[in-house]
This record gives C-alpha cells, structure tokens and sequence, in this order.
C-alpha cells in the first residue's frame, strides 16, 4: 500500500528525518511512536506532500508520489488528519465535510461518503449546521477524521488523534479508528503519543529516534519487548 524508501528530510541546516524505511501492508493499522522531535509528525507531512523530502522516495499503490502535490496525493486515495485537527472553525460542520470531498465529482459518491460519515460518528449529523469551531474538542477531532473520510481514502494518515481529549473520548476515537479500518478496510497510518493505546489497536509498529528508525515489528511482539517498554511504556 505504502512503501518510504531512504527518506530523508532537513528544514535548513538541521536534519529531521535521516534515511528512514518502511512499508504499510493494504488492510493494516500500523503506528509510528516516538518522543517529541522523533520526526513522526514530519514523516506524516512529508509523504501527504506538505514538505519536500531532501532525498529517498514514497510509493503509493505501486506510483511513486515523492515530488507530487498535496492535492494530487489526496485525489490517488491517500488523506492526512493533521495535528491539532485543523478544521475550519468559521465553517459549519457540513460546509466542512463538503470540503472534504472537494475533489469528488460523483454526488452519490458524496452522498454514500457523508452516510458512511454519519453512520460511524451520529454526533456529526446532529451538528450539521453548527459552526465547526463551537464543537468541543473530541467533536472537532471526529469532524477531522470525518472530513477526510469524504476523500474517499484507501490510506488515513492519523497525527495524534488523541492530543488534548479526556480518557473516556479518547477511548471513542479509538474504537472508532478500528471501526473504520474493519468495516470499511481502510488503510490506517497511525502517530500517536500514548503508545501503549496505539499498540493495542495496530498490527505492525515503528519506533522512531531522532529522525531515525530504531526497531519495527508487530505491535504485540514490540508491546513486550523489554527496551520498548522501558523507553515509551512506563515500565
């Protein structure tokens, strides 16, 4: 599904991410943890085409996106909910959605996407009307995620879902991040900062340090590893 190959990136003079690899398989929740300034939320933009890789490459459904734009890459099936959820706060809630399907041509695809929306967060559609910034915190995240559902995407990249909600929400948007990945076999890209969470839901694991890839494997097999827990796991 997705394949970054010897990815590297620099903002100046500083290098943010040296020489990075891995591959996403199609149907899997993988998840990228690391501490602050490890170079997750850089690797998210990088291949969403946000930023420009100083050198390496990344291969979506066999085409190689490196040097595409951000649109092109969201138009292929590939979506980016960013950090801090980024939703247009003056919009409503359904001009939000609507441009998440910006690039849709086909109205009963869009109107399939929002009832498939709908049907995984109900809240959304009682707030249709309602300014998007006047949502609380865990409303806004899951108009996030429901705006870039609306992309049609085969793979959602994910950066900190969890950043500034209370346990029991944060619970919500996990099951609901499984939920989309089950029902509907999307391809799941996680960044997530409360590691164990995010190895309870993930099948494969990557551990970054500063901006290098220190150890990948399946996530239950990384939940037990010794160093691992030590590290990111309060144990």
């Amino acid at each position: 599904m997705l394949t970054v190959t010897d990815l590297s990136v620099s903002y100046g003079a500083i290098s943010a991410l040296g020489g990075i690899s891995f591959t996403i398989r199609p149907g899997s929740i993988a998840t990228l943890i690391g501490a602050n300034g490890a170079g997750k939320t850089t690797t998210l933009r990088t291949i969403s085409g946000l930023l420009r890789a100083k050198s390496g490459r990344v291969t979506f459904g066999g085409a190689d996106i490196t040097k595409l734009p951000p649109h092109q890459i969201v138009a292929r099936g590939l979506c980016h909910v960013p950090e801090g959820r980024m939703i247009f706060s003056n919009l409503t809630v359904d001009e939000n959605l609507a441009m998440g399907a910006y690039l849709q041509k086909d109205k009963e695809r869009i109107a399939r996407d929002r009832d498939y929306v709908f049907s995984v967060f109900p809240r959304l559609k009682e707030r249709l009307a309602q300014q998007a910034g006047t949502l609380s915190g865990g409303e806004q995240q899951m108009l996030a995620i429901g705006r870039a559902l609306m992309g049609g995407p085969k793979l959602l990249m994910l950066d900190e879902p969890s950043l500034g909600l209370a346990p029991k929400l944060i619970s919500t948007i996990f099951e609901k991040i499984v939920e989309i990945n089950r029902s509907h076999g999307i391809t799941i890209l996680l960044v997530e900062q409360n590691a164990n969470l995010a190895l309870e839901i993930s099948h494969d694991a990557f551990v970054l340090e500063t901006g290098r890839l220190v150890m990948q494997g399946k996530s239950p097999e990384l939940r037990a590893n010794p160093e691992l827990k030590a590290a990111y796991l309060g144990g």
